[in-house]
Order: C-alpha cells, then sequence, then structure tokens
C-alpha cells in the first residue's frame, strides 16, 4: 500500500461527500459519525488501493470513500483480459460487502487519478453499524447494488450489444456507481475502457458508437463520449 495519510477533511472534501444522493439522505448525526470515523489517505495516480482475493484483515482496509479523483473496480477474465465494472465517482462509499460477511475482496480497485480516500477501520464500521439508522442506511446502499448487478445480467442474456452499450451509457452519464438524478452531457470515458465494461473488443465498440452518434444520440471525441439526447439513448437502451 502506497499511501499519505491528512489528519482532518476539507470543507471541500465535506461538500463532496454531502453531495453524494446515498450519503445525503442519512440523518445528519449518521453523516458525522461516519466522517468522524474516517481516516483521510492520499493515494498517487496507479496505486492498488486492494486485490481482488485480499482478506478483511488486511492492513489499510475498511469502508472506503472517495472525496477526490476516480478509482476502477476490475477484475481478470481467464485468458487475462481486464474487465472493468465500474468506475467510481467523488463522493461515493464502496467496500461494505467484506466488511459485513468478512469474505475477501471482490475485485481489484485501483486509483485512476490522485486520490483522497477516507478509510472506516472495521473496528469502527461494527461501531456504527450497532446505529439501527446507519444500519439500514448500508442495507439501503447494498440493495442499490443488487439492483445494479440484475441490470447487468439482465442486459448480458436478453438485449442485443446496441442496447446494451446505449444502456451503459445513460448509466455513465449519470455518475455510474453514484446514478444521480442529474444527467451530465459529457460521458469523460476512453472507448477502450467502455469496451472493457461491456466485455466487447475496441473494434466492435466502435461500430455500435457510429450507429448512435449517426442516429443524433450521441457525439465521439478524444477520450469522451457527448450525451446528445438521452431520452433516445434510453429509448435504444430498451429496445424501444
Amino acid at each position: 500500500m502506497t499511501s499519505t495519510t491528512s489528519p482532518r477533511l476539507t470543507v471541500a472534501h465535506r461538500e463532496t461527500m454531502g453531495a453524494n444522493p446515498w450519503f445525503a439522505r442519512m440523518p445528519l448525526a449518521q453523516q458525522e459519525a461516519l466522517l468522524d470515523a474516517s481516516e483521510l489517505t492520499h493515494w498517487r495516480r496507479g496505486a492498488m488501493l486492494f486485490r481482488q482475493g485480499d482478506p478483511v484483515s488486511a492492513a489499510g482496509s475498511g469502508l472506503y470513500g472517495l472525496a477526490r479523483g476516480l478509482i476502477k473496480a476490475s477484475t481478470l477474465r481467464q485468458d487475462g483480459r481486464e474487465a472493468i465494472l465500474s468506475v467510481v465517482e467523488p463522493g461515493n462509499w464502496f467496500g461494505e460487502i467484506s466488511l459485513i460477511d468478512g469474505s475477501p475482496r471482490t475485485h481489484d480497485a485501483t486509483a485512476l487519478t490522485p486520490v483522497d480516500l477516507l478509510t472506516v477501520p472495521p473496528e469502527a464500521f461494527a461501531r456504527l453499524m450497532q446505529d439501527v439508522v446507519f444500519a439500514n442506511a448500508i442495507a439501503a446502499l447494498l440493495a442499490a447494488r443488487v439492483r445494479f448487478l440484475y441490470e447487468l445480467m439482465e442486459d448480458a442474456t436478453l438485449r442485443g450489444l446496441r442496447a446494451r452499450v446505449a444502456r451503459r451509457l445513460c448509466t455513465l452519464a449519470r455518475g455510474d456507481a453514484t446514478q444521480s438524478p442529474v444527467v451530465r452531457r459529457n460521458v469523460r470515458l476512453s472507448q477502450e475502457a467502455l469496451a472493457m465494461m461491456l466485455g466487447v473488443t475496441r473494434q466492435t465498440l466502435s461500430g455500435e458508437l457510429t450507429a448512435l452518434e449517426a442516429a443524433g444520440m450521441i457525439s465521439l471525441g478524444y477520450g469522451r463520449i457527448g450525451i446528445l439526447d438521452i431520452d433516445a439513448l434510453e429509448r435504444c437502451g430498451t429496445g424501444g
């Protein structure tokens, strides 16, 4: 683990965490308890926060809150290729599953940029979970994760590739893990990374994106995909 520690959160960090829909729905007392239990660390780009299979007892393990930067959740396929599961954006909390069931980490977590990270140690997380309001909030967070996984399973088994591309772009336009009601007009993600999310080749994805661009739903640029017509993109994602 390569990181440095800061003594306390800045106002900017608190504003970032407070803007997250899940965190904002918690009562103020539970918000403050969670932030007070957190240690702020700084990570360089490319650093591995944890690896798939790491035990929850590993040094630095805990519940994590991303206060600045981007984190990639990924895993390696049997053929050695990387599959990106999600790109975690500022304001999101993650890592709760291993703390709840005590099992090893389910995926790799890598800093895509310099990162400011909040870490709630396992012992502090266990104390927070004794508060029924906080425990219910964690249950709601897990429920959102399960819904997202069911959607991914549905996409993989029932939808064609173009619909899958459209649906993932709609998800990314709302912040991927964040799922904000506010739709951003530019998704800052390379086509290579999007292909790794969908489990297809870069060339195959390019053809689908070109078709969506020709239909006026998106625009393609270097390192970004513009969202021109979110309603049409959502209809495409549902086969409409």
